[in-house]
């Protein structure tokens, strides 16, 4: 049974909870959180700290708070030489302290604490400083999720990158269509088929083939049509900038 830590109580922290407290030889031993109310309907009171100095020591400790807080955290636990894990994509391994044995345990999905995952589909970037420690680590997330990678820093910079341009950056273009649909009196759902479709069919083709659309065929004249409906100067800029980003692959 390898014994587990958490450190957070966020989107993160509370999906990684109600993962691993199902999963088979894990043993979730303590949950360390500031404020516990998203996650004290998940484990038992006796099983939540809200002090780090109160964190028994296990086999791996995962810090899955924010990005700004990981190292000083980490610097706190108040044990040495086990394998102490962050969430982050965009945090270096080497920004833990060096007191314990550092990893990167990078669940790439978007979480939110009221939409459930089906954490069996969910990557999980695994990166570790000691090789020994690698089977461990794996073990954990292969006891939560199908789908392992061995990413290093490098790379899970790069991933989380790539992330937020197809994550954080098309559900802001998702905004500014719901805008546009809202100040037409026109019902944002009628949109939701079309998304639907353009995100399954990235499942078997690449994203230059699936691309449809006016500046992909070059019509000049629906192009201007929209750029002239556009009033908002900043979506007027966002469009061309889009249209020009979409025909700079040609």
């Amino acid at each position: 049974m390898i014994t587990v830590s958490i450190i957070g109580s966020g989107n993160v922290a509370f999906h990684l909870i109600s993962a691993l407290k199902k999963a088979p030889e894990i043993k979730l031993m303590q949950v360390c959180a500031r404020d516990c109310k998203n996650i004290q309907n998940l484990i038992d009171s006796n099983q939540i700290v809200s002090r780090i100095e109160e964190l028994k020591s296990v086999d791996i400790c995962i810090i899955a708070v924010s990005d700004a807080a990981i190292s000083e955290i980490s610097k706190s636990i108040p044990f040495e030489n086990k394998i102490v894990a962050h969430t982050s994509g965009s945090i270096a391994m080497k920004d833990l302290s060096a007191k314990n044995r550092r990893a990167v345990f990078y669940p790439l999905q978007t979480f939110s604490i009221h939409k459930e995952v089906d954490f069996s589909k969910i990557p999980i970037c695994l990166e570790v400083e000691k090789s020994d420690d690698y089977e461990i680590v794996e073990k954990i997330a292969l006891s939560i999720s199908k789908i392992v990678y061995s990413i290093d820093t490098e790379q899970r910079k790069a991933l989380h990158v790539s992330a937020v341009f197809v994550n954080n950056f098309v559900n802001e273009l998702y905004e500014v269509g719901y805008e546009i649909c809202r100040e037409n009196n026109i019902p944002f759902d009628i949109l939701k088929p079309l998304i639907k479709e353009t995100a399954e069919k990235i499942e078997t083709l690449t994203p230059t083939e699936a691309q449809t659309g006016p500046a992909k065929r070059k019509d000049q004249q629906t192009i201007s049509t929209h750029l002239d409906f556009l009033k908002d100067q900043k979506k007027k800029d966002l469009y061309k900038l889009m249209t020009q980003s979409i025909q700079s692959h040609e």
